[in-house]
């Protein structure tokens, strides 16, 4: 795909020169964000409401696995169908379909007469946030400048640790009382004021022209950039619509030509919640009740600091810097430190382990519960400049035109499908092979996302999405990608 800011016939757009964002990209901004932030805050906030949830409904702990990890099903159903929404009505209105089944979701938690519909609940808000996981992003990466394109994409991410400190900061506000109903219905507020936000913006430059509304594209493009050759970059996404000719199907998707960029996402959408990320973040309170913080309330602090707190304040790192560090280098950097932080906090639960429940309770924390927290927090750290923002920016980013909004929705379904995996196993695992034993497996996950990333994936920095596009029938340019050799 050729977007309105890679036009070869308009060079100014290419310049370095630092504008000022208009009010319509802060606009577009916050859409973006608290699309993010519904999918952040829905992922922390089930940590503070699982105890809550086990006294009201009196359930077994594999109902608790249930409960958390069935949203990521919807999730995954959600980011499937997203792609060919984003086609057919836009990827605007797909912003707001979502939103308003967020909504919905949200209220059905909040009223759940028992566990079965409060599974109802999670899978209705998991189909909100799979839409939106794939439409923001794809909105964002189309509207943007060029020169944006990466920080915009960030800026999902970003919202999303930003709905994470939030959820565990009303966990925290509101354990002591056991309001987990409350703690999942106030996500409608922000899904709500989501649709407030998007409601008056614009679609896409490209998804207007693919429509014949060459008009409405040029009205967006006046507003994004409009010191732009806008009769230029319009021609040059005319052009790139009409080398596309219509949408994809799916079967077109997996076709040999797409199979580069496509294995490529779809490993960086795996490796990344193999990692362990979603785990932590869903029995993060849990975790720290392993590590010897005894009560709810102590818990709650810890996952509300060492996870949220650390999690906002690193991925700023990553929108501050993915386009002028590049992709690989921050994947690199990050990925070597989870790993040396995962063998910490491993090490940490080996002795903890040896321990047994009446011990740690009479003991509270220790200096091994102290080195998981600081072990955790490295990871959290090293995650969210790296894995957390990264990867969705590279998905974005790496498919050609033909397929790229089902592709997005393919890698987004597959992200799912392994936070699905991860979360609904985890308790399993650390049942199976312990606490010490599932974190050293997190952490092997991590050395082989290095080992990837290192010798097999590309760099898009600096490209644009046409140059990204023609590397990959290029094999001199793709082996120059990878090596850093161009």
């Amino acid at each position: 795909m050729v977007s309105p800011t890679d036009s070869p016939t308009a060079p100014a757009q290419r310049s370095g020169g630092r504008r000022p964002l208009n009010r319509y990209l802060l606009a577009v901004g916050l859409m973006i964000m608290l699309a993010g932030f519904l999918f952040g805050y829905d992922q922390g906030v089930i940590s503070g409401a699982l105890d809550g949830i086990q006294k009201t409904f009196r359930i077994s702990s594999l109902m608790l696995e249930v409960i958390t990890s069935w949203v990521t099903l919807g999730a995954m159903a959600g980011a499937l169908a997203a792609g060919a929404l984003a086609d057919r009505l836009g990827r605007r209105a797909t912003i707001l379909l979502a939103a308003g089944t967020f909504v919905v979701g949200a209220l059905v938690e909040a009223l759940a007469p028992g566990s079965l519909v409060l599974v109802l609940g999670r899978l209705i808000v998991g189909a909100g946030v799979g839409v939106a996981s794939v439409a923001a992003p794809l909105y964002g990466s189309e509207v943007a400048p060029a020169r944006l394109r990466g920080r915009y994409v960030a800026l999902y991410q970003m919202a999303i640790t930003i709905g994470i400190f939030l959820a565990y900061f009303a966990d925290y506000l509101l354990i002591s009382s056991d309001r987990w109903r409350v703690m999942l219905g106030i996500s409608a507020i922000p899904a709500f004021l989501l649709v407030l936000v998007a409601w008056p913006l614009k679609d896409t430059p490209r998804w207007y022209v693919k429509r014949g509304r060459r008009a409405d594209a040029e009205g967006v493009l006046r507003k994004t950039e409009p010191e732009l050759d806008i009769d230029g970059a319009l021609d040059a996404i005319g052009q790139a619509v009409a080398a596309d000719s219509r949408s994809a199907t799916w079967l077109q998707v997996f076709a040999r030509q797409w199979r580069k960029p496509l294995l490529a996402a779809a490993a960086l959408a795996v490796l990344q919640q193999l990692t362990g990320i979603n785990a932590i973040i869903y029995y993060a309170d849990k975790i720290f009740e392993a590590a010897g913080f005894q009560s709810p309330t102590s818990q709650s602090l810890a996952t509300l600091w060492a996870v949220g707190g650390v999690n906002v304040v690193a991925t700023l790192v990553a929108v501050l810097w993915v386009d002028r560090f590049g992709r690989k280098p921050l994947l690199l950097i990050g990925s070597a430190g989870m790993f040396v932080s995962l063998l910490v906090v491993g090490g940490a639960f080996f002795q903890i382990d040896s321990v047994s429940a009446a011990q740690r309770a009479a003991h509270g924390t220790t200096d091994a519960g102290i080195l998981a927290l600081v072990g955790l927090v490295a990871f959290i750290a090293s995650f969210a400049f790296s894995l957390g923002p990264v990867v969705w920016i590279m998905i974005n980013e790496i498919f050609p035109g033909p397929v790229r909004a089902r592709g997005v929705a393919f890698a987004t379904a597959v992200n799912w499908l392994a936070a699905f995996v991860v979360a609904e196993f985890y308790l399993s695992m650390v049942s199976l092979i312990t606490t010490a034993g599932t974190f050293l497996l997190f952490a092997g996950f991590c050395a082989v996302t290095f080992c990837y990333v290192r010798w097999f994936l590309p760099e898009t920095k600096g490209k644009s999405l046409e140059e990204v596009q023609t590397m990959w029938s290029d094999p001199e340019a793709l082996h120059e990608a990878v090596t850093g050799r161009g």
